[in-house]
């Protein structure tokens, strides 16, 4: 049981896209709470649908958040396989200069449940940046698995991820490790949650393109076992 909890949106069952509700308890002990997840599910090269795999991201916002670790926010960002701007040392015929570079998390992914298609059942992974107001940050390795609508969600507070070079100046780094800085949820801290995604038109489940994009709604939880 999350006994020190708060409630984030850092991780998705997207194998639920098709308008499946996502069910699963989150078991706070008393004064803990929860956060708002609103946000979006994006998919590339292809989504849900007869293909067996899928890749994601994931553009979000925390509100509304509530919770019995003192300092806690109370709102935030949250992403999958988003971009960052950061600042990195290069070498310069002058020396050494501190410049602004553009990286970017890796995508999450997913197989699905074929021949019928992927998007009632399957599984996925992946990593999620929660970006506080005072621009620290949680990082969260997650896992789902579904079958039908039932998704179990788990994840555990990491120390890091690694993002990928997308554009810089010339010499910037090809990597930049991005930690987790805030210190309300430490590394190792436990994930579950509840997350429901719909879409408008679920006929693209039945085509090799598969979802481009689902709309999500609900609560993951986040906290210690003691």
């Amino acid at each position: 049981m999350l006994r020190r909890t708060v409630i984030v949106g850092s991780a998705f069952a997207v194998a639920a896209a098709c308008g499946f509700a996502v069910s699963m308890p989150v078991n706070a002990a008393p004064g803990g709470g929860a956060c708002q997840l609103n946000g979006t599910a994006s998919f590339t090269p292809n989504g849900p649908g007869t293909s067996s795999t899928f890749n994601y991201s994931v553009n979000g916002q925390l509100s509304s958040c509530q919770s019995n670790v003192s300092g806690a926010p109370t709102s935030g960002a949250f992403g999958v396989g988003q971009q960052y701007v950061e600042s990195v040392t290069i070498q310069t015929p002058t020396g050494p200069q501190v410049v602004q570079a553009t990286y970017a998390a890796p995508l999450a992914s997913g197989a699905g449940a074929v021949p019928v298609n992927s998007c009632p059942g399957g599984q996925t992974s992946g990593t999620a940046v929660a970006t506080w107001p005072d621009n620290s940050t949680t990082i969260v390795s997650y896992t789902t698995a579904s079958a039908g609508p039932a998704v179990n969600l788990q994840g555990t507070v990491v120390a890091s991820v690694t993002l990928n070079l997308v554009s810089g100046p010339a010499g910037s780094p090809s990597t930049y490790v991005l930690s987790g800085t805030n210190p309300s949820f430490p590394v190792n801290d436990g994930v579950q949650g509840a997350v429901a995604f719909s879409t408008s038109d679920p006929t693209p489940c039945t085509t090799s393109g598969g979802l481009a994009s689902v709309t999500l709604q609900g609560t993951v939880g986040i906290g210690s076992a003691s």
